[in-house]
């Protein structure tokens, strides 16, 4: 992948997909280049329009669940004074259960 990764980047900076150009931004990269795939690659790219390839490919979506996840929502102060104050009533409940 990261050869066709290569290929991209040069193409979106609009930059000829040559073996020697491949080779500097896998190099670039601290990766070692293997001679083969770079051939490969660029051979096979030779006969392929990039552009209308990309335009023919799955656009990866991130899940909806989460950009819809309802965000939490803050408690109006009387309701939260309100919920506090109901706890400490049912503390106090339980206490004089426990003593009688």
């Amino acid at each position: 992948m990261k050869y066709v990764y290569a290929a991209l980047l040069l193409h979106s900076a609009k930059q000829p997909i040559t073996e020697e150009n491949i080779k500097k931004v896998i190099s670039a990269a601290g990766i070692e280049v293997e001679e083969a795939r770079v051939k490969a690659l660029v051979s096979a790219l030779s006969e392929i329009n990039i552009d209308e390839a990309l335009k023919m490919a799955p656009v990866a979506v991130a899940p909806a669940a989460v950009a819809a996840a309802p965000a939490p929502q803050a408690q109006a102060p009387k309701e939260e004074a309100k919920e506090k104050e109901e706890e400490k009533k049912e503390a106090l409940e339980g206490l004089s259960a426990l003593f009688g």
